[in-house]
């Protein structure tokens, strides 16, 4: 029998020999789950007339349905989630993700948030078998998106879809949103607002101005944007960059039958080493945040002095292809172009290079002032640079743009006092890196990261309205007992044979109905 289902049933199931039957086991032994972990406790929060909600979750991937799914279950009911995308279209998975396998552990815990009956091995086992999992070197990219759909639905979590936060501004009774639902404008109000925008949401990517100054719009593109890389087949290809995502887009490049792939690596040889994993202990994943700044600083400044490597599946993926070429210490490269030929050439070399179309794989970058959403706050959050000065040796660029948030992943004010609202505004994405430690949103980060937001959300939920908690705690209290539970016990002082008259006596000076 398979592991994480319930056996008793799948022996009423009279198609359990199938794995149709296994599937659909798992969904009501993934609903019972929750109800035996405490289900959905009622909302606790009291409602106030002014607001439509007491938390917004922008973006509908991965992150946000398992923030709402948390919150949920913390008794934090008046939720909306909402996305930018159509359905089927939210997140990376199936938009932009371009490597066959997820680069993070098959056993990592991940949305399931404890429920092991939620998590992806429960899916894929009941939908594959346990052998086909123990054989699984990593998670398929595909069955990854395929699963956050299912995961969607067995939480009962409704995103709604083709919703755009436009700007936010404080209001009376806390956040005023203005949205685009399907490109018609409409305001909301809710208390707190959680931005769960992926990598993105920090800023935005990172385009090399020596790209996006030499070159018109259609002959170059991000890795990290859509690509119709059909379109570049027979055609000659420029990668700059050498993480994974670059790899990425040049193995999905020559699969689609590109001509030729030159990565261009500006340092002397690709990062050997993943150094980001030395923080990936529970330890210091939850308790990061509590460091001193110069600790954290010291810490993220070392760890941060190059982008991560690739992973090795990524370079097989796209050096098993003869038409591709790595280019190591390329650097002060020169682009031009006749509107249809790009010419390239290094510094300090006088070969050059032609091709038809330029990916930057060079990532993203932290700058809340590149997000619109935040252009009517983002001069009064602090960022690390205004609550920080590194010593000589230290000093990170990237790094200093990064917000300055709580434990709880708010932001804070740049200036004491002049802006309130933002501490009702938690930032659960890559920009929390120094603050909080890695990126919260990675699957690594669920495990710590969520139930550490969500804490600190009801924490501040509860205390804005203590007073009403205070009248609630002290209010009307229905009685437990009749009195007829205990009535014929009652001690009059004399043996048990003898006491029955008395007994009776005391029935009948007790209340009525008890």
């Amino acid at each position: 029998m398979r592991k994480g289902l319930d056996v008793r049933e799948l022996r009423t199931d009279p198609c359990a020999d199938g794995m149709h039957s296994f599937a659909e086991a798992l969904d009501r032994t993934a609903q019972r789950a929750i109800e035996r972990h405490g289900g959905y406790p009622d909302n606790w929060i009291p409602e106030r007339a002014s607001t439509d909600h007491d938390v917004v979750v922008v973006g509908g991937g991965q992150s946000g349905v398992a923030i709402a799914f948390a919150l949920r279950r913390a008794g934090i009911t008046r939720t909306a989630v909402i996305d930018t995308a159509d359905e089927g279209g939210e997140g990376i998975w199936l938009a932009t993700a371009r490597m066959n396998a997820l680069r993070s552990p098959k056993h990592l815990p991940g949305p399931e948030l404890g429920l092991p009956e939620l998590g992806f091995q429960a899916w894929y086992e009941a939908r594959h078998g346990e052998a086909a999992y123990a054989e699984m070197r990593s998670i398929s990219r595909l069955d990854w998106a395929d699963y956050l759909v299912w995961y969607r639905k067995m939480v009962g979590v409704s995103v709604r879809f083709g919703t755009r936060l436009e700007t936010i501004e404080p209001a009376q009774q806390g956040l005023r949103l203005r949205l685009s639902v399907d490109g018609r404008p409409k305001q909301e109000v809710c208390r707190k607002l959680v931005l769960a925008t992926g990598f993105a949401g920090s800023g935005g990517v990172n385009m090399p101005a020596f790209i996006a100054r030499s070159l018109p719009a259609e002959l170059y593109a991000h890795a990290e944007e859509p690509i119709d890389f059909a379109a570049l087949r027979g055609r000659r290809i420029a990668i700059f960059g050498a993480a994974s995502s670059a790899f990425d887009a040049a193995a999905v490049a020559l699969e689609h039958g590109a001509a030729s792939v030159h990565l261009f690596c500006r340092h002397d040889d690709l990062e050997r080493l993943s150094v980001m994993r030395m923080l990936y202990y529970p330890g210091s994943v939850e308790h990061f945040r509590l460091l001193p700044d110069a600790e954290r600083w010291t810490i993220m400044s070392a760890l941060c002095r190059r982008a991560q490597g690739p992973v090795p599946d990524t370079v097989r993926r796209a050096t098993r292809f003869d038409t591709f070429h790595l280019h190591l210490g390329a650097r002060d490269p020169l682009l031009e172009t006749d509107e249809v030929t790009i010419s390239l050439r290094l510094g300090g070399h006088d070969t050059g290079f032609e091709f038809d179309f330029v990916i930057a794989g060079t990532g993203y970058k932290v700058d809340l002032r590149a997000r619109p959403e935040l252009r009517s706050i983002v001069d009064q959050i602090a960022l690390w640079r205004d609550r920080y000065r590194p010593p000589a040796g230290e000093e990170h660029e990237d790094l200093a743009r990064h917000p300055y948030l709580s434990p709880g992943f708010a932001f804070t004010e740049k200036e004491p006092g002049t802006a309130p609202c933002l501490k009702d505004i938690h930032f659960f994405g890559a920009g929390a890196l120094l603050s909080n430690g890695r990126n919260p949103a990675e699957v690594s980060g669920f495990r710590h990261g969520i139930p550490q937001l969500v804490s600190a959300i009801g924490g501040d939920l509860f205390t804005a309205d203590a007073a009403q908690h205070v009248a609630r705690a002290l209010g009307p209290c229905q009685p437990i007992l009749t009195g007829q539970e205990y009535r014929d016990s009652v001690w009059t002082g004399q043996d048990s044979q003898a006491s029955k008259p008395a007994k009776n006596a005391v029935k009948d000076r007790l209340p009525a109905g008890g």
